[in-house]
Protein backbone atom coordinates (compact mmCIF):
# COMPACT_ATOMS: atom_id res chain seq x y z
CA UNK A 1 0.00 0.00 0.00
CA UNK A 2 1.31 3.31 -1.08
CA UNK A 3 1.52 6.50 0.93
CA UNK A 4 -1.51 8.01 -0.80
CA UNK A 5 -3.67 5.09 0.13
CA UNK A 6 -2.50 5.19 3.72
CA UNK A 7 -3.40 8.88 3.98
CA UNK A 8 -6.83 8.30 2.47
CA UNK A 9 -7.52 5.45 4.92
CA UNK A 10 -6.52 7.64 7.88
CA UNK A 11 -8.80 10.44 6.77
CA UNK A 12 -11.76 8.09 6.34
CA UNK A 13 -11.22 6.55 9.76
CA UNK A 14 -10.99 10.00 11.33
CA UNK A 15 -14.27 10.96 9.72
CA UNK A 16 -15.87 7.76 10.94
CA UNK A 17 -14.80 8.47 14.51
CA UNK A 18 -16.15 12.01 14.34
CA UNK A 19 -19.47 10.73 12.97
CA UNK A 20 -19.76 8.19 15.82
CA UNK A 21 -18.99 10.88 18.38
CA UNK A 22 -21.69 13.16 16.99
CA UNK A 23 -24.16 10.30 17.00
CA UNK A 24 -23.28 9.51 20.62
CA UNK A 25 -23.78 13.17 21.61
CA UNK A 26 -27.16 13.23 19.88
CA UNK A 27 -28.25 10.04 21.63
CA UNK A 28 -27.15 11.45 24.97
CA UNK A 29 -29.01 14.73 24.41
CA UNK A 30 -32.11 12.83 23.33
CA UNK A 31 -32.02 10.59 26.39
CA UNK A 32 -31.60 13.57 28.68
CA UNK A 33 -34.47 15.50 27.12
CA UNK A 34 -36.68 12.42 27.18
CA UNK A 35 -35.96 11.84 30.88
CA UNK A 36 -36.74 15.47 31.70
CA UNK A 37 -39.99 15.39 29.79
CA UNK A 38 -41.00 12.12 31.41
CA UNK A 39 -40.26 13.51 34.85
CA UNK A 40 -42.36 16.59 34.10
CA UNK A 41 -45.25 14.41 32.97
CA UNK A 42 -45.10 12.35 36.14
CA UNK A 43 -44.93 15.50 38.29
CA UNK A 44 -48.01 16.94 36.58
CA UNK A 45 -49.85 13.65 37.07
CA UNK A 46 -49.02 13.54 40.78
CA UNK A 47 -50.15 17.14 41.29
CA UNK A 48 -53.72 16.13 40.43
CA UNK A 49 -53.75 13.30 42.99
CA UNK A 50 -54.37 13.79 46.81
CA UNK A 51 -51.16 14.28 48.82
CA UNK A 52 -49.76 11.41 50.74
CA UNK A 53 -49.89 11.48 54.61
CA UNK A 54 -46.52 10.84 56.11
CA UNK A 55 -46.34 9.69 59.77
CA UNK A 56 -43.45 10.36 62.06
CA UNK A 57 -42.32 11.51 65.51
CA UNK A 58 -44.18 14.45 67.08
CA UNK A 59 -42.48 17.80 66.97
CA UNK A 60 -44.58 19.25 69.87
CA UNK A 61 -42.53 20.96 72.58
CA UNK A 62 -43.74 22.17 76.00
CA UNK A 63 -44.03 25.91 76.37
CA UNK A 64 -40.79 27.25 77.74
CA UNK A 65 -41.74 29.30 80.86
CA UNK A 66 -39.52 30.30 83.79
CA UNK A 67 -39.28 27.71 86.54
CA UNK A 68 -40.67 30.09 89.16
CA UNK A 69 -43.75 30.85 87.05
CA UNK A 70 -44.36 27.14 86.52
CA UNK A 71 -44.16 26.41 90.25
CA UNK A 72 -46.36 29.41 91.12
CA UNK A 73 -49.01 28.28 88.63
CA UNK A 74 -48.98 24.75 90.06
CA UNK A 75 -49.39 26.06 93.61
CA UNK A 76 -52.09 28.51 92.53
CA UNK A 77 -54.48 26.05 90.93
CA UNK A 78 -54.01 23.58 93.78
CA UNK A 79 -54.67 26.37 96.28
CA UNK A 80 -57.85 27.34 94.44
CA UNK A 81 -59.05 23.74 94.47
CA UNK A 82 -58.39 23.43 98.20
CA UNK A 83 -60.15 26.74 98.94
CA UNK A 84 -63.13 25.66 96.86
CA UNK A 85 -63.31 22.31 98.64
CA UNK A 86 -63.07 24.04 102.02
CA UNK A 87 -65.83 26.46 101.08
CA UNK A 88 -68.12 23.62 100.00
CA UNK A 89 -67.37 21.77 103.25
CA UNK A 90 -68.15 24.84 105.37
CA UNK A 91 -71.34 25.43 103.40
CA UNK A 92 -72.48 21.87 104.04
CA UNK A 93 -71.66 22.14 107.75
CA UNK A 94 -73.57 25.44 107.98
CA UNK A 95 -76.46 23.99 105.98
CA UNK A 96 -76.81 21.17 108.50
CA UNK A 97 -75.78 23.20 111.55
CA UNK A 98 -78.75 21.87 113.51
CA UNK A 99 -77.01 18.48 113.45
CA UNK A 100 -73.31 19.29 113.13
CA UNK A 101 -73.05 21.74 116.05
CA UNK A 102 -74.74 19.38 118.57
CA UNK A 103 -72.45 16.57 117.37
CA UNK A 104 -69.35 18.70 117.97
CA UNK A 105 -70.63 19.74 121.41
CA UNK A 106 -71.30 16.08 122.22
CA UNK A 107 -67.76 15.23 121.11
CA UNK A 108 -66.33 17.87 123.49
CA UNK A 109 -68.47 16.57 126.35
CA UNK A 110 -67.38 13.02 125.58
CA UNK A 111 -63.73 14.11 125.66
CA UNK A 112 -64.34 15.62 129.12
CA UNK A 113 -66.28 12.67 130.52
CA UNK A 114 -64.29 9.81 128.97
CA UNK A 115 -61.99 9.43 132.03
CA UNK A 116 -65.03 8.69 134.19
CA UNK A 117 -66.18 5.98 131.78
CA UNK A 118 -62.66 4.54 131.68
CA UNK A 119 -62.69 4.49 135.49
CA UNK A 120 -65.92 2.49 135.33
CA UNK A 121 -64.21 0.00 133.01
CA UNK A 122 -61.32 -0.41 135.44
CA UNK A 123 -63.64 -1.19 138.36
CA UNK A 124 -65.51 -3.80 136.29
CA UNK A 125 -68.60 -1.80 135.37
CA UNK A 126 -70.18 -2.34 131.95
CA UNK A 127 -69.13 0.44 129.56
CA UNK A 128 -72.64 1.13 128.29
CA UNK A 129 -74.00 1.31 131.82
CA UNK A 130 -71.20 3.60 132.99
CA UNK A 131 -71.75 5.83 129.93
CA UNK A 132 -75.44 6.09 130.75
CA UNK A 133 -74.69 6.96 134.37
CA UNK A 134 -72.18 9.64 133.33
CA UNK A 135 -74.66 11.25 130.91
CA UNK A 136 -77.48 11.24 133.44
CA UNK A 137 -75.18 12.52 136.20
CA UNK A 138 -73.85 15.33 134.02
CA UNK A 139 -77.36 16.36 133.00
CA UNK A 140 -78.46 16.37 136.62
CA UNK A 141 -75.44 18.45 137.67
CA UNK A 142 -76.02 21.11 135.04
CA UNK A 143 -79.74 21.20 135.86
CA UNK A 144 -78.97 21.68 139.55
CA UNK A 145 -76.54 24.51 138.81
CA UNK A 146 -79.02 26.34 136.57
CA UNK A 147 -81.84 25.78 139.07
CA UNK A 148 -79.67 27.18 141.83
CA UNK A 149 -78.88 30.27 139.77
CA UNK A 150 -82.55 30.78 138.94
CA UNK A 151 -83.56 30.34 142.58
CA UNK A 152 -80.96 32.84 143.78
CA UNK A 153 -82.04 35.40 141.21
CA UNK A 154 -85.74 34.84 141.93
CA UNK A 155 -85.25 35.37 145.66
CA UNK A 156 -83.58 38.71 145.19
CA UNK A 157 -85.55 39.82 142.15
CA UNK A 158 -87.83 42.21 144.03
CA UNK A 159 -84.93 43.76 145.94
CA UNK A 160 -82.92 43.99 142.74
CA UNK A 161 -85.82 45.68 140.97
CA UNK A 162 -86.00 48.30 143.72
CA UNK A 163 -82.29 48.86 143.36
CA UNK A 164 -82.70 49.27 139.60
CA UNK A 165 -85.30 52.01 140.17
CA UNK A 166 -82.97 53.75 142.62
CA UNK A 167 -80.07 53.38 140.21
CA UNK A 168 -82.08 54.92 137.37
CA UNK A 169 -82.95 57.84 139.65
CA UNK A 170 -79.27 58.31 140.42
CA UNK A 171 -78.48 58.27 136.71
CA UNK A 172 -81.16 60.92 136.13
CA UNK A 173 -79.70 63.09 138.90
CA UNK A 174 -76.19 62.64 137.48
CA UNK A 175 -77.36 63.70 134.02
CA UNK A 176 -78.98 66.83 135.48
CA UNK A 177 -76.27 67.86 137.95
CA UNK A 178 -73.21 66.25 136.39
CA UNK A 179 -70.86 67.50 133.67
CA UNK A 180 -73.51 67.06 130.97
CA UNK A 181 -75.83 69.55 132.75
CA UNK A 182 -78.84 68.18 130.88
CA UNK A 183 -82.25 69.73 131.46
CA UNK A 184 -85.39 67.78 132.33
CA UNK A 185 -86.74 68.28 128.80
CA UNK A 186 -83.57 66.81 127.29
CA UNK A 187 -83.70 63.87 129.65
CA UNK A 188 -87.34 63.29 128.78
CA UNK A 189 -86.45 63.42 125.08
CA UNK A 190 -83.75 60.80 125.62
CA UNK A 191 -86.20 58.60 127.50
CA UNK A 192 -88.88 59.08 124.80
CA UNK A 193 -86.37 58.22 122.08
CA UNK A 194 -85.41 55.07 123.95
CA UNK A 195 -89.08 54.12 124.37
CA UNK A 196 -89.71 54.72 120.67
CA UNK A 197 -86.75 52.50 119.82
CA UNK A 198 -88.08 49.72 122.01
CA UNK A 199 -91.63 50.17 120.68
CA UNK A 200 -90.51 50.14 117.06
CA UNK A 201 -88.53 47.03 117.79
CA UNK A 202 -91.63 45.31 119.18
CA UNK A 203 -93.22 45.20 115.73
CA UNK A 204 -90.18 43.43 114.38
CA UNK A 205 -90.18 41.06 117.32
CA UNK A 206 -93.83 40.21 116.73
CA UNK A 207 -93.10 39.65 113.05
CA UNK A 208 -90.43 37.13 113.98
CA UNK A 209 -92.52 35.00 116.32
CA UNK A 210 -92.42 32.16 113.81
CA UNK A 211 -88.64 32.38 113.55
CA UNK A 212 -88.34 32.32 117.34
CA UNK A 213 -90.53 29.22 117.45
CA UNK A 214 -88.35 27.55 114.83
CA UNK A 215 -85.22 28.44 116.79
CA UNK A 216 -86.69 26.97 119.96
CA UNK A 217 -87.48 23.81 118.03
CA UNK A 218 -83.90 23.64 116.80
CA UNK A 219 -82.60 24.12 120.34
CA UNK A 220 -84.77 21.30 121.65
CA UNK A 221 -83.71 19.01 118.80
CA UNK A 222 -80.06 19.92 119.35
CA UNK A 223 -80.39 19.18 123.07
CA UNK A 224 -81.58 15.64 122.44
CA UNK A 225 -78.94 15.14 119.73
CA UNK A 226 -76.27 16.15 122.25
CA UNK A 227 -77.62 13.69 124.81
CA UNK A 228 -77.83 10.69 122.50
CA UNK A 229 -74.59 11.49 120.65
CA UNK A 230 -72.68 11.89 123.93
CA UNK A 231 -73.91 8.51 125.13
CA UNK A 232 -72.97 6.72 121.93
CA UNK A 233 -69.58 8.47 121.72
CA UNK A 234 -68.80 7.27 125.24
CA UNK A 235 -70.27 3.78 124.89
CA UNK A 236 -69.35 2.87 121.27
CA UNK A 237 -66.63 5.37 120.40
CA UNK A 238 -64.13 2.63 119.47
CA UNK A 239 -66.61 0.91 117.13
CA UNK A 240 -67.56 4.20 115.45
CA UNK A 241 -63.91 5.12 114.90
CA UNK A 242 -63.10 1.65 113.54
CA UNK A 243 -65.92 2.00 111.03
CA UNK A 244 -64.61 5.40 109.92
CA UNK A 245 -61.07 4.05 109.53
CA UNK A 246 -62.30 1.29 107.23
CA UNK A 247 -63.64 3.91 104.81
CA UNK A 248 -60.07 4.98 103.96
CA UNK A 249 -57.78 3.14 101.53
CA UNK A 250 -55.73 0.37 103.10
CA UNK A 251 -52.45 2.21 102.61
CA UNK A 252 -53.77 5.23 104.56
CA UNK A 253 -55.52 3.45 107.42
CA UNK A 254 -52.56 3.38 109.79
CA UNK A 255 -51.94 7.10 109.41
CA UNK A 256 -55.66 7.79 109.80
CA UNK A 257 -55.86 5.68 112.93
CA UNK A 258 -52.81 7.23 114.61
CA UNK A 259 -53.87 10.75 113.56
CA UNK A 260 -57.28 10.21 115.13
CA UNK A 261 -55.70 9.03 118.36
CA UNK A 262 -53.43 12.09 118.46
CA UNK A 263 -56.37 14.42 117.74
CA UNK A 264 -58.49 12.79 120.47
CA UNK A 265 -55.66 13.14 123.00
CA UNK A 266 -55.21 16.81 122.10
CA UNK A 267 -58.97 17.41 122.34
CA UNK A 268 -59.14 15.72 125.74
CA UNK A 269 -56.26 17.82 127.08
CA UNK A 270 -57.84 21.00 125.75
CA UNK A 271 -61.18 20.30 127.44
CA UNK A 272 -59.49 19.51 130.75
CA UNK A 273 -57.42 22.69 130.55
CA UNK A 274 -60.57 24.69 129.76
CA UNK A 275 -62.32 23.25 132.84
CA UNK A 276 -59.39 24.27 135.06
CA UNK A 277 -59.38 27.77 133.57
CA UNK A 278 -63.15 28.06 134.10
CA UNK A 279 -62.82 27.00 137.74
CA UNK A 280 -60.08 29.56 138.39
CA UNK A 281 -62.09 32.33 136.67
CA UNK A 282 -65.22 31.51 138.65
CA UNK A 283 -63.33 31.32 141.95
CA UNK A 284 -61.47 34.59 141.33
CA UNK A 285 -64.56 36.59 140.39
CA UNK A 286 -66.52 35.09 143.30
CA UNK A 287 -63.78 36.16 145.72
CA UNK A 288 -63.78 39.72 144.36
CA UNK A 289 -67.60 39.88 144.50
CA UNK A 290 -67.63 38.56 148.07
CA UNK A 291 -65.05 41.14 149.18
CA UNK A 292 -67.14 43.95 147.63
CA UNK A 293 -70.34 42.52 149.20
CA UNK A 294 -72.01 42.04 145.80
CA UNK A 295 -75.19 39.92 146.02
CA UNK A 296 -75.70 36.60 144.17
CA UNK A 297 -72.03 35.64 144.58
CA UNK A 298 -72.60 31.91 144.02
CA UNK A 299 -74.91 32.50 141.06
CA UNK A 300 -72.33 34.81 139.49
CA UNK A 301 -69.66 32.14 139.99
CA UNK A 302 -71.81 29.51 138.24
CA UNK A 303 -72.45 31.84 135.29
CA UNK A 304 -68.73 32.64 135.01
CA UNK A 305 -67.87 28.94 135.11
CA UNK A 306 -70.33 28.07 132.35
CA UNK A 307 -69.38 31.11 130.26
CA UNK A 308 -65.66 30.41 130.50
CA UNK A 309 -66.06 27.50 128.07
CA UNK A 310 -66.22 30.16 125.35
CA UNK A 311 -62.48 30.89 125.01
CA UNK A 312 -61.02 34.34 125.73
CA UNK A 313 -64.34 36.24 125.88
CA UNK A 314 -66.77 33.97 127.76
CA UNK A 315 -65.54 34.76 131.27
CA UNK A 316 -65.44 38.48 130.47
CA UNK A 317 -69.03 38.51 129.23
CA UNK A 318 -70.28 36.55 132.21
CA UNK A 319 -68.16 38.71 134.56
CA UNK A 320 -69.95 41.78 133.24
CA UNK A 321 -73.07 40.45 135.01
CA UNK A 322 -71.25 40.90 138.31
CA UNK A 323 -70.35 44.47 137.30
CA UNK A 324 -73.99 45.29 136.52
CA UNK A 325 -75.18 43.82 139.81
CA UNK A 326 -72.52 45.82 141.69
CA UNK A 327 -73.59 48.97 139.83
CA UNK A 328 -77.22 48.50 140.74
CA UNK A 329 -76.55 47.44 144.33
CA UNK A 330 -73.71 49.74 145.42
CA UNK A 331 -73.20 52.42 142.77
CA UNK A 332 -70.39 53.52 140.49
CA UNK A 333 -67.43 53.16 142.84
CA UNK A 334 -68.08 49.51 143.70
CA UNK A 335 -68.88 48.81 140.03
CA UNK A 336 -65.50 50.23 139.00
CA UNK A 337 -63.79 48.11 141.66
CA UNK A 338 -65.64 45.07 140.32
CA UNK A 339 -64.45 45.92 136.80
CA UNK A 340 -60.88 46.09 138.12
CA UNK A 341 -61.34 42.69 139.79
CA UNK A 342 -62.67 41.11 136.58
CA UNK A 343 -59.77 42.57 134.60
CA UNK A 344 -57.28 41.26 137.19
CA UNK A 345 -58.73 37.75 136.94
CA UNK A 346 -58.64 37.94 133.15
CA UNK A 347 -54.99 39.06 133.21
CA UNK A 348 -54.07 36.13 135.43
CA UNK A 349 -55.87 33.82 133.03
CA UNK A 350 -54.29 35.34 129.91
CA UNK A 351 -50.69 35.57 131.21
CA UNK A 352 -50.50 32.60 133.58
CA UNK A 353 -53.18 29.98 132.98
CA UNK A 354 -53.55 30.15 129.20
CA UNK A 355 -49.80 29.98 128.39
CA UNK A 356 -49.16 27.33 131.04
CA UNK A 357 -52.14 25.06 130.44
CA UNK A 358 -53.00 25.50 126.77
CA UNK A 359 -49.39 26.06 125.75
CA UNK A 360 -48.21 23.04 127.74
CA UNK A 361 -51.04 20.59 127.03
CA UNK A 362 -52.21 21.68 123.57
CA UNK A 363 -49.15 23.55 122.13
CA UNK A 364 -51.16 26.36 120.53
CA UNK A 365 -49.71 29.88 120.57
CA UNK A 366 -51.95 32.59 122.10
CA UNK A 367 -51.92 34.45 118.77
CA UNK A 368 -53.20 31.30 117.10
CA UNK A 369 -55.97 31.11 119.71
CA UNK A 370 -57.04 34.71 119.01
CA UNK A 371 -56.99 34.23 115.22
CA UNK A 372 -58.93 30.97 115.52
CA UNK A 373 -61.59 32.61 117.69
CA UNK A 374 -61.94 35.53 115.25
CA UNK A 375 -62.33 33.22 112.27
CA UNK A 376 -64.79 31.05 114.20
CA UNK A 377 -66.94 34.07 115.10
CA UNK A 378 -66.98 35.22 111.46
CA UNK A 379 -67.94 31.78 110.18
CA UNK A 380 -70.41 30.51 112.79
CA UNK A 381 -70.85 33.12 115.55
CA UNK A 382 -70.68 31.96 119.17
CA UNK A 383 -70.73 28.31 118.13
CA UNK A 384 -67.75 28.96 115.90
CA UNK A 385 -65.84 30.59 118.78
CA UNK A 386 -66.56 27.54 120.91
CA UNK A 387 -65.40 25.06 118.27
CA UNK A 388 -62.51 26.98 116.67
CA UNK A 389 -59.83 26.55 119.35
CA UNK A 390 -60.23 22.78 119.93
CA UNK A 391 -60.37 22.29 116.15
CA UNK A 392 -57.12 24.22 115.66
CA UNK A 393 -55.52 22.31 118.54
CA UNK A 394 -56.48 18.96 117.01
CA UNK A 395 -55.32 19.98 113.52
CA UNK A 396 -52.02 21.26 114.92
CA UNK A 397 -51.40 17.98 116.74
CA UNK A 398 -52.26 15.93 113.65
CA UNK A 399 -50.00 18.06 111.43
CA UNK A 400 -47.07 17.62 113.80
CA UNK A 401 -47.76 13.90 114.00
CA UNK A 402 -47.88 13.43 110.21
CA UNK A 403 -44.72 15.49 109.71
CA UNK A 404 -42.86 13.08 112.01
CA UNK A 405 -44.57 9.95 110.64
CA UNK A 406 -42.01 7.43 109.27
CA UNK A 407 -44.16 6.39 106.31
CA UNK A 408 -46.77 3.82 105.42
CA UNK A 409 -46.68 0.44 103.72
CA UNK A 410 -48.90 -2.48 102.95
CA UNK A 411 -47.88 -4.07 106.26
CA UNK A 412 -49.04 -1.00 108.16
CA UNK A 413 -52.35 -1.16 106.31
CA UNK A 414 -52.78 -4.77 107.40
CA UNK A 415 -51.90 -3.80 110.95
CA UNK A 416 -54.51 -1.04 111.13
CA UNK A 417 -57.18 -3.43 109.87
CA UNK A 418 -56.37 -5.68 112.80
CA UNK A 419 -56.45 -2.68 115.15
CA UNK A 420 -59.83 -1.57 113.82
CA UNK A 421 -61.26 -5.06 114.02
CA UNK A 422 -60.01 -5.42 117.59
CA UNK A 423 -61.59 -2.09 118.52
CA UNK A 424 -64.86 -3.11 116.93
CA UNK A 425 -64.91 -6.34 118.88
CA UNK A 426 -64.30 -4.69 122.24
Amino acid sequence: MGPAQRIAGGVSSLRARRRRRSEDRFAERFATQFAQQWSQVRADRRASEPPEIQAGASNFNRAQVPWGVDVAAAWSWRFLVMVGAGYVLLWLLARFAVVTIPLVVALLIAALASPLVDLGDRVGLNRKLSSLLVVIGGLALVSLLLTFVGTQVARGASELADQVVIGLGEIRTWLREGPLNASDSQINEYIAATQDLVTSGNDEVVARVTEVGTTIGHIVAGFFIVLFATYFFLADGARIWAWLVRLFPRAARMRTNTSGQVAWKSLTQFVRATVLVALVDAAGIMIVAAILDVPFVTAIGVLVFLGAFIPMIGATLSGSVAVLVALVEHGWIVALLMVAGVILVQQIEAHVLQPFLLGRFVSVHPLGVIVAIGCGVLVAGIAGALIAVPLVAALNAVAQHLSDYPGGSEESGTEVVQVAEGAAGS
